[in-house]
This record gives C-alpha cells, sequence and structure tokens, in this order.
C-alpha cells in the first residue's frame, strides 16, 4: 500500500453521498488508500501539497462502480449460448461448458472478465462460481486486486444436465474448505455463499449452507430467484410454493441474502422482500437477451427494497458493462411507467452506493467520502458524443457514457486502469490464452 498522500484535481466529484453533493474545480487527496480530503481547487493548495499531484482538470471522478450478480466462470462462452431461453441455455450451453472447466480455463475466462470490468470501471463485484475450481477464482481475485465476494456454486440435483452436481456432503465440504480458506483472504475479498437456485439445490442443501454462513461474519447469500416462468413453473411443481415463499419457508431469506433477477413476483413475494430486508441484484441485459421478462423495480424501490445492479454472465447479455446495465435499467421501465420512471441519478446510486448496501459494505465504499476506501473512477465526459452543455452529469453518465469514456480506475488508492488499459494484463495475451483454453475446454466435453 502506498503511504504518500496523492491530490487527484479533477473537474468534477460526483459524490453518490446522502445529500448527492456534485463538487466543481476540486480535488481528492488520498492517504494509504483512504479518502483524507475533498477540497476546492486552487494554485495554492496544487503548490503546498505535501505529496504526489496529479492534474486530472478535464476529468469527473466517480465512486468505483460495484456490480451485485457477475459470472466470471462464464466470460470464456461469450457468444456460444446465444437466442435462448433461460433452461435450454443452461442445459444444452452453460452446464455442459462449466462442467468442463478446468482450473486453467476457470483462470483464463477469469482474466478475461477481471480485464473488462476494471477497463469499464467496475470496482467491486459480487461473483456466482462453478462447481470446482473456485480457488482458482480467488486467486485472480487477489492477483488483481478487486473488492468482491465470491463463491463456488453448489449443486446437489441437476435433471437439466445431471452429470454437473456434486452430492450434498460432497458440496458443502469443498464449499466450507473454500470459505475456511478464501473469506477475509485479503481485506477485499469474502465468501458470497452461492447455492446456484432452487432447481438445482436440495432443501437440506439451502439449509445446510444457510447454517454455514452463520460461521463466517460478513459473508453473503447470493443465488438466481424468479427469472424465468418454465423456472418459477418447475419450483412451484416441486414445491408446491412461488420461489420467494419457498425460500421464506426454510429461513433463507434476510438481509445478507442477494437474489438475482425477480422478475415474476407476486405482491405477497415483494412483501416478503421487504419484511426480510432481502436484496435484490437487476440484470437488465440478460434478462432481455434471455426473454426472460422486466423486473418491476421501479416498485421494489417505492417498498423500499433494495436494488442494486449486475451485468451477470457473458454468454446471456455479451458484455459486461455497467454502463449498459445502467442505461437499460431506466429505459426498459419509461415505456410502461412513464419517462420520469427510473431517472438516471436514481440509477446511478443503483450502481454504486445502493451496490456497496446490498452487500453491507457501505461504510467502505460505494460513495466518494472521507474516511472511504479511494475506490474511484476518472470519465472524460468532453468526447464528442457526450452533451456539449452539461446540466445534469447524471445523464451524461447513465445515457451517454460507456467503458470509452473510462480513463483511469483505482481500487483503494492503486491504480488499476491508465488511459482505458488495464496495467496488468496484455489484452492481446489474455486473449489468446482464453482462446487456447476454450478450444480445449470443448475437447474435453467432446470426449465425454
Amino acid at each position: 500500500m502506498n503511504k504518500e498522500k496523492q491530490l487527484y484535481i479533477v473537474k468534477k466529484i460526483v459524490t453518490a453521498d446522502n445529500a448527492d453533493s456534485v463538487f466543481e474545480n476540486c480535488a481528492l487527496e488520498v492517504s494509504g488508500g483512504i479518502i483524507t480530503g475533498i477540497h476546492n481547487y486552487s494554485n495554492e493548495l496544487k503548490q503546498n501539497f505535501d505529496g504526489k499531484v496529479f492534474d486530472y482538470g478535464n476529468l469527473v471522478l466517480v465512486p468505483g462502480f460495484i456490480q451485485t450478480h457477475i459470472h466470471l466462470c462464464q466470460t470464456l462462452f461469450r457468444g456460444l449460448a446465444d437466442d435462448l431461453l433461460l433452461l435450454d441455455w443452461l442445459q444444452n450451453r452453460i452446464f455442459p461448458f462449466e462442467n468442463a472447466h478446468n482450473r486453467e480455463s476457470l483462470q483464463a475466462s477469469c482474466r478475461l472478465g477481471i480485464n473488462e470490468l476494471l477497463a469499464g470501471g467496475t470496482t467491486t463485484l459480487l461473483d456466482m462460481g462453478t462447481l470446482r475450481h473456485q480457488d482458482a477464482v480467488f486467486e485472480e481475485l487477489k492477483n488483481a486486486g478487486m473488492r468482491a465476494f465470491a463463491g463456488n456454486c453448489l449443486m446437489d440435483q441437476n435433471e437439466l444436465y445431471p452429470d454437473f452436481k456434486m452430492t450434498a456432503a460432497d458440496n458443502l465440504k469443498y464449499t466450507y474448505e473454500i470459505a475456511k480458506t478464501y473469506h477475509n483472504y485479503t481485506d477485499r475479498l469474502r465468501i458470497g455463499f452461492a447455492p446456484r437456485f432452487v432447481l438445482s439445490c436440495s432443501e437440506g442443501l439451502l439449509r445446510d449452507v444457510k447454517a454455514m454462513s452463520a460461521e463466517f461474519p460478513g459473508s453473503l447469500m447470493h443465488t438466481h430467484s424468479s427469472e424465468n416462468i418454465g423456472e418459477i413453473e418447475t419450483v412451484r411443481r416441486m414445491t408446491g410454493k412461488e420461489n420467494i415463499e419457498y425460500f421464506d419457508s426454510i429461513g433463507f431469506l434476510d438481509d445478507r441474502t442477494v437474489l438475482a433477477h425477480c422478475i415474476h413476483l407476486n405482491e405477497k413475494e415483494i412483501k416478503t422482500l421487504k419484511k426480510h430486508d432481502t436484496r435484490v441484484s437487476h440484470c437488465p441485459s440478460s434478462n432481455l437477451k434471455l426473454g426472460s421478462g422486466i423486473a418491476g423495480i421501479p416498485g421494489f424501490i417505492e417498498e423500499g427494497i433494495s436494488v442494486s445492479i449486475g451485468a451477470d454472465g457473458a454468454p446471456c447479455n455479451n458484455n459486461l458493462s455497467v454502463f449498459t446495465e445502467m442505461r437499460l435499467a431506466a429505459l426498459i421501465q419509461k415505456p410502461v411507467r412513464g419517462p420520469q420512471s427510473m431517472d438516471a441519478k436514481t440509477v446511478f446510486r443503483m450502481a454504486t452506493i445502493e451496490g456497496a448496501k446490498a452487500l453491507h459494505i457501505e461504510k467502505e465504499t460505494g460513495s466518494i467520502e472521507v474516511g472511504k476506501k479511494a475506490d474511484f473512477v476518472l470519465l472524460n465526459l468532453e468526447t464528442a458524443d457526450q452533451p456539449l452543455i452539461q446540466d445534469n452529469v447524471y445523464s451524461s453518465i447513465v445515457y451517454s457514457s460507456s467503458k470509452e469514456n473510462v480513463k483511469h480506475v483505482f481500487i483503494q488508492g492503486e491504480q488499476k486502469v491508465e488511459n482505458g488499459k488495464v496495467l496488468f494484463y496484455d489484452e492481446n495475451e489474455i486473449r489468446a490464452q482464453g482462446k487456447e483454453e476454450l478450444k480445449k475446454l470443448i475437447g474435453r466435453m467432446q470426449k465425454n
């Protein structure tokens, strides 16, 4: 950790604090990876500062983006599972692909995913791994210096692809070993226990992993719920209950549970989420591409339910861009609920401080405030495709921006991206590695 003080001079700081403060012509002071000051800029400040000064006077500084539902293990499969419904997508593509992963192919998949996420300004994520080789995910997250919750997925039943599962006992044993090794592995890495979804988990497995999580303070529970009509019909047939109703009946829901999707919920289920303060991760591009539907996010927010944003996996949206997710999260609600629904500021907060709150790390990150970790992104909003008069910076970020506007990215004061390029990966190298590992993986699938 660099203990030297740094001063970052910028055009604007968009804080995402409780007051939605936006500061103009200012400077961010950082020491030891912690934000220690937000100052009005002056030549005197610059000349007298007793540390290193970075003059980014034409850039806008925002909190590092937070994505609360990602599958790094699937990045290798981008473009190989298009135009399918969820259960067909799993059965015919994703489960066979994931089942063929070895440690090397999973490492290659993680590198491609992390590179893309960082280059797009995402500094914190909640990741769901695959069944095996979870150590490769944690080691790559550690090497990258990401802030993350992650965990191997748990599956002890699988009608869609029977080869892809473990016994409950083996699954729990492996999960416990992973948790013991990697929870708080660094000050940025924690466990997110990840039973895949109701269709792949027996009631006993769900109850047991929930009980296990209590042994690891600060951990999360992370699963999919109510994503697809076929899924919830099968859950109803298996359990006699709606998805959320079933989770509630087995004591699975609380404020440390993050449910991805939650598209098809009735009013009773929505009230149940509110009662337990359960968190929802909204994945609009995945929901659209798989034809799953549009979640009633404005209604969740009105109920006081925590909602954050995730890109899901590369095979169900084909990119991991938080900008894509923000833009779609806003736009897809407007034809039904009116143009004022899901305004840009609300969506920006979903991708920053609300993401931190969903993960219970809002005291560490998610906004630009003194005392928090120095996780931040510098954006160039003066490109030709940006508004010429920027009366609303949130509009510029949510409606007009992409990863092309990301110039520099810092996690805990450590620079990870410079001029749009991740500093520790060679893109040509990791692409070549990924391509080679994918060929080998497909070869393993064909042998089986």
